[in-house]
């Protein structure tokens, strides 16, 4: 079956820093359930799936999705770019639209913008990341099968891997690359939820927003959180950096056991 544009949510429980956050209580919806509400909205996604592990851990991950009608794959914990392949093959699609259960206040116009971006320049990949101009939380990468297919089979770093879409980017003498600029860079927004206060201030931003419009865009977000400084600023020093000093230093241990392993 061919899905054309296949969207795949990332998700586990298993979160270092916030544990379970993708299934935490906004309104009374776990998070991950008011995420994809939103991105169901895209018209330019064919088909939506989660992808998540299939450790034990991850089990209600799937409950969720069974009850609210999306399927859900399950593969390798660790080896995400292994996941996605496998989840995307089933369904054959010609691009795959990845995404992170970690971002509830995913805007589904800035999703199809990045798609139309896509296929009307005839892109291998492409973002709204490089350079970001938007918000952290608003994040969307597109890629061709036939690249998953290749990064799947060539990706050797551990970053690579854990990652799904570094091999793409490592390559541009192989792949060509767009980014969706914003006109204006509100890339000092953090709307993503790695830590308690990054989730605190989502279900801030829902409470005041969703019971009078639950379709409320990025725009709104944004004049909201301009007008409140203590909601702008709650989870200001939040480290950003942390998952990828991480993974340049597995990186870099496996590079020397490599090296090692040569001499």
């Amino acid at each position: 079956m061919n899905a054309g544009v296949l969207g795949i949510i990332q998700a586990r429980m298993s979160s270092n820093r916030l544990p379970g956050k993708v299934l935490m209580k906004i309104l009374g919806k776990p998070m991950l359930e008011l995420q994809i509400e939103r991105i169901r909205r895209s018209v330019r996604i064919n088909r939506l799936i989660v992808a998540t592990s299939v450790d034990d851990t991850d089990d209600p991950i799937e409950t969720l999705c069974i009850k609210i009608g999306i399927p859900c794959f399950r593969g390798s914990l660790t080896n995400v770019l292994d996941r996605f392949f496998q989840a995307a093959k089933i369904y054959q699609p010609s691009h795959i639209v990845r995404l992170t259960g970690d971002c509830p206040l995913t805007d589904p116009e800035i999703i199809d913008r990045v798609i139309h971006l896509h296929l009307k320049k005839g892109y291998d990949y492409t973002s709204n990341t490089l350079p970001p101009t938007w918000p952290d939380g608003m994040d969307v990468e597109i890629l061709r099968y036939s690249c998953l297919e290749e990064a799947a089979t060539l990706a050797e770093l551990p970053s690579e891997r854990e990652h799904v879409t570094p091999f793409i980017r490592n390559h541009p003498e192989k792949y060509k690359c767009g980014n969706l600029r914003n006109v204006r860079d509100i890339s000092c927004h953090r709307l993503t939820v790695d830590e308690i206060v990054d989730f605190d201030k989502a279900k801030q931003i829902y409470t005041s927003l969703y019971p009078e419009n639950s379709e409320f865009s990025l725009g709104d977000v944004i004049h909201l959180v301009e007008c409140n400084p203590a909601l702008s600023m709650m989870n200001a020093k939040v480290d950003c950096y942390n998952g990828m000093r991480e993974s340049e230093k597995k990186d870099k241990e496996y590079l020397l056991k490599r090296e090692n392993n040569v001499n």
